[in-house]
């Protein structure tokens, strides 16, 4: 197991992208559950916290396939680091003024979440071009997806431990400084700068004209909506079961188990049709969701966080390679960006309607979300069964300069026999 993520943490340059892309990406990752706490600690009930965390989502899924777009035209540097300047402004903005005047909460967040840099889509995009071999890169995206989840392990503890020591203004300040660092890191570095995207044809759909991506990103709507309602609904048990620690514990409980998930299933090499897996994966990730509504106590409770995530990184790291698969030639940056897109809108929209239903029902049917929105997406899988298994009509390796300067061949995955 650790053979594979060696190999590729030792290619040049690789650490350096992975480790500035997750950094970069905190405060994306962290910035539903500051909002909900900060909007808490202000006084502000659960239906504006969670609304304002959709509306940070929802404009953070306008922003991405846009800036992910201009990546794809302009290159990374000129896009990326002006983006997550601008978003930690907003944020910055949002931390001083708090909740009293509505519509400049709204306009702040929704800023912060506008001009979030699509360092995610940036990274999948810059893989071929550093580590060059398709097997590598297969590794790569499951090693991406694992190192996610340390990610979002880490980042509610963060979130928690900087409320304890300081305050949950200091938390939102902490976290999009850092980012900037990461992201900063990231657009300096050599594969950043050299990076280009191959010629594209010109279609005002972009990558959306791929009907093998519009039907995986709807399927993914529904695995973000799941996850936006545990967030809300976890705020709910856990100021009755311990205040903030044990919230903060759900959520990183929830990253640990799809850690463990995503570990063991990059261990290894896949064969058949990653469709069909997916199919698999979304399956059982929708009923490790269900036991989430027996709520007992407090330890209880986050082992099965953890068993409710252990199939999110798998089906993540599997939906990577069925991106590539899809996206047309010119469109890799857009096309990762719509898939960050889709399940952050997802998230929002969980996360929004989870505020309401808590204060209709509690907890109980707030963590009766995540099982029926699972329960969709594997339905959205099922009937489009045919188009997400049809050939991508992509050559196995297609000679191009999109991930490299120097003209190489370039890995693609229209194979679709390993994930």
């Amino acid at each position: 197991m650790a053979t594979g993520y060696l190999e590729i943490l030792r290619a040049r340059h690789a650490s350096r992208l992975l480790v500035g892309t997750l950094v970069g990406r905190l405060p994306n990752a962290t910035s539903a559950i500051a909002i909900v706490l900060f909007v808490r600690a202000e006084g502000g009930s659960y239906s504006l916290a969670g609304a304002l965390a959709a509306a940070y989502g929802v404009a953070n899924a306008v922003g991405q396939p846009v800036l992910g777009r201009l990546v794809d035209l302009h290159g990374q540097p000129r896009v990326q680091l002006p983006a997550a300047a601008l978003s930690a402004l907003a944020m910055t903005a949002f931390a001083f003024t708090g909740t009293g005047p509505l519509p400049l909460a709204y306009a702040a967040v929704g800023a912060a979440g506008l001009f979030t840099p699509p360092l995610e889509g940036g990274l999948r995009a810059l893989w071929p071009a550093v580590l060059r071999t398709e097997d590598q890169v297969h590794t790569a995206y499951a090693m991406d997806a694992v190192a996610q989840e340390v990610m979002f392990t880490v980042g509610p503890l963060l979130v928690t431990l900087c409320m304890s020591l300081w305050s949950a203004q200091a938390a939102l300040l902490l976290l999009n400084v850092v980012g900037v660092l990461g992201a900063l890191s990231v657009v300096v570095s050599p594969p950043s700068r050299a990076w280009r995207s191959a010629p594209r044809e010109a279609h005002w759909l972009g990558a959306l004209r791929s009907t093998g991506l519009v039907a995986l990103l709807g399927a993914f709507f529904f695995v973000g909506l799941a996850l936006g309602s545990i967030t809300v609904a976890s705020v709910s048990y856990a100021d009755d079961h311990g205040g903030d620690a044990v919230y903060g514990w759900l959520m990183a409980g929830l990253g640990l188990g799809a850690l463990i998930g995503g570990v063991c299933y990059g261990a290894r090499r896949w064969s058949g049709e990653p469709a069909r897996r997916l199919r698999v994966l979304v399956a059982l990730l929708a009923v490790c969701y269900l036991p989430l509504m027996l709520m007992p106590g407090a330890v209880a409770m986050t082992l099965l966080a953890v068993l409710s995530g252990v199939f999110l990184a798998p089906a993540i790291a599997c939906a990577f390679v069925l991106v590539d698969r899809y996206a047309p030639t010119g469109t890799v940056t857009e096309a990762f960006s719509w898939l960050v897109t889709t399940f952050t809108v997802g998230a929002s929209v969980g996360t929004g309607l989870a505020g309401p239903v808590v204060e209709a029902g509690g907890a109980l049917w707030g963590f009766a979300l995540p099982g029926a929105a699972g329960g969709v997406s594997l339905l959205v899988l099922v009937a489009t069964g045919r188009v997400l298994a049809a050939p991508a009509g992509r050559a196995v390796v297609a000679a191009s300069s999109e991930n490299d300067p120097n003209r190489a061949a370039e890995p693609r995955f229209s194979s679709g026999d390993r994930a």
